[in-house]
This record gives C-alpha cells, sequence and structure tokens, in this order.
C-alpha cells in the first residue's frame, strides 16, 4: 500500500497539533520574562504559571483516552482546536495573575487531548513502511512550533505588551485546523472498532489510492476481533503482555521528563540569562538558537527514522545527551552566578518604576502582598546571604530587566561571566537539545503509538500521557527551587545519570519495529517470551519482524 498524498495531506492537517502544541510550549520561556515585570510575579508565582500549562494537561490525559477512544480520534483533534482558540481568546484582553493561570490550564488542556489525538491518527491512516515518517511528522511539528515561539519572544521582546500578541498569534492557526479536521476522514481502525466496515473500506481505499482495499481491512479486522474488548483494567494484567508493554510505556515517558529537556524548554531564556545573556532580547535570541537545531536535528530523524530505526535513534540521542550534560556542568560550575537571581531580581520597586501606568490596576491586596514579599524573612534572609559580586549581578539583571542601557552593566556582564564560558555553555546546551531532537522527543511517541493493541490504544496513550505530564508539573513546579538549592552544574549532573539510565533501558527493553505493521508488532509483543526472555527478543535478527501472512502469525499463537 502506498503513501498517497491524500494520507500525506491528512496528517499534515493533523500535525498543526504539533505546531501549536510547540509554540504554546516554547512561548512561555519569552513571555514570563515580560509578565513577571508587569506583573511583578515572585520565582514561585513564575513557576505556577509555567505549571498551570501542566495541570491542564494532566487533567485531559487522565480523561482524554476515553473520549479517543469512544468518540473518535478526529473528533477529539477538533474539540482540542477549539480548546486553544478559547483560551488564547481568554488570555488577550486581560492583565491578571488569575485570568492568566485560567487561560494557561484549558491551553493544557487542549495540547494534551490533541498530542495523544494526534499520534494515534496518523498511526492509524499511514502505511507500515511510512509510519515512522508520519508520525514523527508531527514531533517536526511541535519543535517548528517551539522554534516560532522564540522567534515570536525575539519579536515581541522590546514590545509594550508583547506577550499578549504572542499569546494572540496561534487564534487563526487553531481555527482553521479545527475547520480541516472536519473534511478529513475518521481513522479506519476506529471505524472497524465501530463495526462500521463499508466506511473503513472506502476511507483506506481513499487513503491507499486504490480501488480495492479489503486485504489491509481484512487484516485490520482480524487483529480488532477480540481487542476493542479491552477493558482499562486490562492494561494491567498478564493477557497478551499489556502489564509489560505499559510497564516500557511508561518508563519511556518517566525518561523523556527526567533527563530535563522540558526545564530547559519552558525556561530556556532564563537559563541563558544566568549564564551572561543579561537583557531580554539576547536572552530571547539566544534561546531562539535553541529552536532552530531543534529543528535542523529533527528534520533528519524524521526522514530515516523508517530506515534506520526509532530504537537506534533512542540509542544515539541518550549517549550523546549524557555527554553534552556532563559539559553543561562542568561550565557552569565554573559561572559563579547564582540562578536564581534572574527571577528574584525584579522587586516591587523595580515594578512601580518601569511600569507606572500599571498602578490603576493594582488592588490593595496585591500592594500589600507586594511590601509583605519585599520585607518577608526569607527574601531579608537570601539577599543578606549573597556575596558581593552576586549582588552587582542582581542589580545588573534589574537593570537588564528594565531595559537599562548603562556602560556599568556591559562592564560587569563581561566581568562577571567570561565569554568563553557563556559561549561553551551555549554551545553544550544546543548539543544537548540536538541530541533529545534525536533521539527521545520523536521517537519515545512513535513507539508508544505502535505498541499498543488498536482496540485500547487510546486510553493507553493516554496513560503513559498522564504520567508524562505529571512528571512534567512536578519537575517544572521544583525547578527554580531545586536549581536555588544545588546549583545548575549539579542539576546538569543529575539529568546525566537519567540520560545514561535512559540508554541502558532502551538496549534492554524497546523493541526494533521499523517495517512492520500495527497487528505484526502487537501479535509479537503478545508471545510469553517477550516477557520471560525481553533481551533475547529485542537482540533477535531483524528477519523475525519480516512481515509474514497473517493466518500464519494466528495460527502460531494458537499453539
Amino acid at each position: 500500500s502506498g503513501c498517497g498524498t491524500f494520507t500525506f495531506l491528512s496528517s499534515a492537517v493533523a500535525a498543526v497539533s504539533g505546531l501549536l502544541m510547540g509554540y504554546e510550549l516554547g512561548l512561555i520561556s519569552g513571555a514570563l520574562l515580560q509578565m513577571s515585570s508587569i506583573l511583578a510575579l515572585s520565582c514561585k508565582e513564575q513557576e505556577i504559571v509555567v505549571s498551570s500549562l501542566l495541570f491542564g494537561a494532566l487533567f485531559a490525559s487522565l480523561t482524554g483516552g476515553f473520549l479517543i477512544d469512544r468518540f473518535g480520534r478526529r473528533l477529539a483533534i477538533i474539540i482540542a482546536s477549539s480548546l486553544l482558540v478559547l483560551g488564547s481568546l481568554i488570555l488577550v484582553p486581560y492583565e491578571s495573575y488569575g485570568i492568566l493561570i485560567v487561560g494557561r490550564i484549558a491551553i493544557g488542556i487542549s495540547i494534551s487531548l490533541s498530542s495523544i489525538a494526534t499520534c494515534v491518527y496518523i498511526a492509524e491512516i499511514a502505511p507500515q513502511h511510512r509510519r515512522g515518517l508520519l508520525v514523527s511528522l508531527n514531533e517536526l511539528m511541535i519543535v517548528i512550533g517551539i522554534l516560532f515561539a522564540y522567534i515570536s519572544n525575539y519579536a515581541f521582546a522590546s514590545v509594550s505588551h508583547g506577550w499578549k500578541y504572542m499569546f494572540g498569534l496561534v487564534i487563526p492557526l487553531g481555527a482553521l485546523q479545527a475547520i480541516a479536521m472536519y473534511f478529513l476522514p475518521p481513522s479506519p481502525r476506529f471505524l472497524v472498532m465501530k463495526n462500521n466496515d463499508e466506511a473503513a473500506r472506502k476511507v483506506l481505499e481513499r487513503l491507499r489510492e486504490t480501488s480495492d482495499a479489503t486485504k489491509e481491512l481484512t487484516v485490520i479486522k482480524s487483529s480488532l476481533k477480540d481487542e476493542h474488548q479491552y477493558s482499562f483494567l486490562d492494561l494491567f494484567c498478564s493477557k497478551n503482555n499489556m502489564r509489560t508493554r505499559m510497564l516500557v510505556g511508561l518508563t519511556l515517558v518517566f525518561f523523556v521528563q527526567t533527563t530535563g529537556q522540558p526545564n530547559i524548554l519552558f525556561y530556556a531564556s532564563t537559563v541563558l540569562k544566568s549564564v551572561g545573556f543579561q537583557s531580554n532580547e539576547a536572552a530571547s535570541l539566544a534561546s531562539t538558537g535553541v529552536g532552530v537545531i531543534k529543528v535542523v536535528s529533527t528534520v533528519p530523524a524524521t526522514v530515516f527514522v523508517d530506515q534506520v530505526g526509532s530504537k537506534t535513534f533512542l540509542c544515539i540521542g541518550s549517549s550523546v545527551m549524557a555527554v553534552s550534560l556532563v559539559a553543561m556542568g562542568l561550565v557552569n560550575r565554573n559561572i559563579h552566578v547564582n540562578f536564581t537571581n534572574v527571577c528574584r531580581s525584579q522587586s516591587p520597586e523595580d515594578f512601580f518604576l518601569q511600569r507606572p501606568r500599571n498602578l490603576t490596576g493594582v488592588t490593595n491586596g496585591s500592594l500589600k502582598d507586594l511590601f509583605a514579599s519585599m520585607a518577608s524573612p526569607e527574601r531579608l534572609s537570601f539577599d543578606a546571604q549573597r556575596s558581593p559580586d552576586v549582588a552587582r549581578t542582581g542589580e545588573l539583571n534589574r537593570t537588564a530587566l528594565a531595559g537599562g542601557k548603562s556602560t556599568t552593566g556591559s562592564h560587569m556582564e563581561s566581568g562577571e561571566v567570561p565569554v568563553v564560558l557563556k559561549w561553551l555553555s551555549l554551545a553544550s546546551l544546543l548539543v544537548y537539545v540536538a541530541a533529545f531532537s534525536i533521539g527521545l522527543g520523536p521517537m519515545s511517541w512513535l513507539v508508544l503509538s505502535e505498541i499498543f493493541p488498536g482496540g485500547i490504544r487510546g486510553r493507553a496513550m493516554a496513560l503513559t500521557s498522564s504520567m508524562n505530564w505529571g512528571i512534567n508539573l512536578l519537575i517544572s513546579l521544583t525547578f527554580l527551587t531545586v536549581t536555588e538549592l544545588i546549583g545548575l552544574s549539579w542539576v546538569c549532573f543529575i539529568y546525566t545519570i537519567m540520560s545514561l539510565a535512559s540508554l541502558a533501558f532502551v538496549i534492554v527493553f524497546i523493541p526494533e519495529t521499523k517495517g512492520c505493521s500495527l497487528e505484526q508488532i502487537s501479535m509479537e509483543l503478545a508471545k510469553q517470551k517477550y516477557v520471560k526472555t525481553p533481551l533475547c527478543w529485542v537482540s533477535q535478527r531483524r528477519e523475525k519482524l519480516v512481515p509474514v501472512e497473517l493466518a500464519k502469525r494466528e495460527k502460531e499463537q494458537l499453539y
């Protein structure tokens, strides 16, 4: 079966969800620099702004799987796009911390639901020899969205209330995707699950650009005959190795989060300010380089995954991540800048001096909170313990955040952070981002879309997604706090250990699935020998997975 133009077009329209998701994830990095100034946000409030999107994403991942399996992948994408438009419309007209949280939660629900539905939809409409390319197209769109977000951050960094323009840019695209998805066909596998075989046959003929899709339809029907009987609890039972498959999926997303990439995404501009890129514009421009690297690295992974295989890319990515994280940690040990000065340095005095026109919008309660936080023992203790060098850096950051251009600040920038160390830190960060973008970034979601049976794929993906967002939420909520306690270099070393652990896990437990249909992968993973000797199974010669007659596979399972 070929990959026709209509199949590619359908996949591309669905993958616009990835573009929207990437934009929303990368946007907060630069918007936070402006919002923390305008709204006088503390470190903890900044963490909550970042994490509010993750609260929504976690909620959607816990409930979205049932929506996807019951009402369809296409409808779920339409709902997600509409919700993203609604959330963005909430954010644009208001300038309130509470409204900001509500809007970000709505957007979080949207991108979580769309991320699950899009992967499943594309995997189910794609022919087996192009599934890797088309599913990875979603990840490519995510990193392009991140790049667009970083470009937007830079473009609006010096524009008054630029963050509102950043949030508003996605509204037309989200609306267009919702409309376009309405005219695309539903997943043929979903139609078979709903006993609508004739409609499924017509969709397959249109997708494959053939006049007879009976053979592929028969394979799908045979595979889904019993799979649609799965209940959610079967994910935790030994039947067909479902418990093992679920543990593999959960562990994979655990490593996606604990190797640190999400924090680099959310706090890219803040991290770069801490290592010497002092102004908002400089930090946003440097983080745009991060976005470019993500796109450039994801392209070869997307193009060659069907030839090289997802497991190989996962191994390469984890190895290079570990090396670059060691380098980043060693460089940052020689940069004596207190990381959280960047978020703490925006004091209430700066807020009033910089934005006098906002005084009318400040309530008595918020004034009291501002001055209480200014005089709090924690803040006084922190300021008293800072070394003179660090204190001067804090002053520099205040100048940078307020858009100051003093010559003293420029002199101190070069004195505080040597140029060589600043650019070494950026270089190691870019290598780390590139390694993630060819490995754990795109390949983990490709593997997850393949290893679960079709009848329960939506719920299984939703469960793994909920763990993904849950760990992301926990790490992002505590990133600035933990970095203050142990330092940025030790955070990098912890991520190094997790990268090495992910490499070992991939080698031992992740199967190579290139060139196989979803039905063949599910049959192979259902065999008991995968539970007993996973290392032996994944190291078998690829011929063991070469496509054969489905009837022969079913006959083997009987014995």
